[in-house]
């Protein structure tokens, strides 16, 4: 880990050219460096995702989140612009691809870039950062616990977003899964239908499942947050970025 960074609030090009609202993280020592894209939650921009942003510029990596619900509720509170987004049904797949496109395109043009860019979610942001890899150029994705990639949504949920099964063929990069075993969205029945699809196809991936531990099992300050499972599974984050992102 290093020492100094830099974060700051910034504007890049999204979906559609559209200019939205992003969250930079950066270390501040000289040399060339891989990026991730941070795909922020449901609860959407937050405190608790910039925190994660910069722990990835700790760590050396180029961070930036791109806040996806900006067009929504520009300049709002997280909590109010998220109950905006979900009230809507969420974004949809396509302005997530654009944003997640937009958020790496800057992240290239940074002098401090070797090129490389991944990206990573949790919960919803796990589902997306999957999209993104069988859409987006990148070099690796992580999916924490993302929801819905197999199964349909339950009626009534309040997002309703389509599986991905059908793109595994699309998959353009190393894919990272880390999943709990007493997850429900996603079940451990779900994954290992996605793991079995992915190696169907000759995906490059690594799947990890913990036992006790729920959803949202790397949510510091929630009851859900299981310490034994997130700090190996930073651990995991952190080799397979050192693994795809070096250069």
């Amino acid at each position: 880990m290093i020492g100094d960074l830099h974060a700051e609030t910034i504007r890049i090009p999204g979906h559609n050219g559209d200019e939205i609202e992003a969250y930079l993280a950066a270390p501040l020592d000289d040399g060339r460096r891989g990026a991730v894209v941070v795909i922020h939650h449901l609860p959407g921009y937050d405190a608790g995702t910039k925190e994660i942003a910069r722990r990835f510029a700790a760590e050396g990596y180029l961070a930036l989140m791109p806040n996806l619900y900006w067009r929504m509720a520009p300049g709002a509170d997280p909590d109010d612009a998220a109950a905006t987004a979900r009230a809507a049904g969420g974004i949809s797949d396509e302005q997530l691809v654009g944003d997640v496109a937009g958020a790496a395109g800057y992240l290239r043009s940074l002098p401090a870039s070797n090129g490389k860019v991944g990206s990573i979610g949790y919960c919803s942001g796990g589902r997306q950062s999957f999209l993104a890899a069988t859409s987006v150029d990148l070099d690796a994705a992580v999916d924490c616990y993302g929801a819905f990639v197999v199964s349909p949504a339950p009626e009534g949920f309040p997002l309703q977003p389509a599986p991905l099964l059908d793109r595994v063929p699309d998959v353009r990069c190393p894919v990272l899964g880390l999943f709990g075993a007493d997850d429900k969205y996603p079940t451990p029945e779900d994954m290992a239908v996605l793991d079995a699809a992915l190696t169907d196809a000759g995906k490059v991936h690594e799947f990890h499942t913990y036992d006790g531990a729920g959803h949202a099992f790397f949510s510091v300050g929630r009851p859900s947050y299981r310490a034994d499972a997130a700090v190996d599974g930073w651990q995991r984050i952190f080799a397979f970025f050192g693994t795809h992102l070096a250069g």
